[in-house]
């Protein structure tokens, strides 16, 4: 399965480059279920995921991954209770309301302010701080972001 998200990977790649569309994660279930998640920074679109699976299902077909014919593709974008996985993903979604999850365990709710290859950065508020405190979490030390939607 290795070899599949490798080749994957190495075929979406030079085609994303140029776009504002990335690569979130490949997944291959044993039954031969090929998942492709990406994202785009302005949105990724039912239109621009329909034109990365037309791409990629005759290139699994050609490339003989699975000579028989025995596969499906989803290529879609993460739900929006999946966490962020890429960098982009947290720069994509500055400004929303985000669930941090540190390596202890410790949850953290607040507004995603700023993102650096480094850090986050939420501004976070609770009953003491109605105006909301800045905290600085390092990518390290993360261990899940989820965005939060909010009615």
């Amino acid at each position: 399965m290795d070899e599949i998200v490798g080749k994957l990977y190495t075929f979406l790649e030079p085609m994303l480059d140029g776009t504002d569309m990335f690569i979130v994660s490949i997944k291959v279930k044993p039954i031969n279920n090929i998942k492709v998640y990406l994202d785009a920074d302005s949105g990724f679109s039912i239109e621009k995921c329909t034109a990365i699976n037309r791409k990629v299902y005759p290139f699994i077909e050609e490339s003989g991954l699975y000579p028989a014919g025995d596969f499906s593709l989803e290529v879609s974008s993460p739900g929006v209770d999946e966490p962020l996985l890429q960098y982009r993903q947290y720069v994509k979604n500055t400004g929303r309301k985000v669930l941090v999850t540190d390596n202890e365990g410790l949850e953290i709710t607040g507004m995603l302010k700023e993102v650096t290859p480094e850090l986050v950065t939420l501004e976070v508020k609770d009953k003491k701080n109605k105006e909301g405190v800045l905290k600085e979490i390092p990518f390290k030390n993360i261990k899940k972001t989820v965005v939060q939607i909010i009615f």
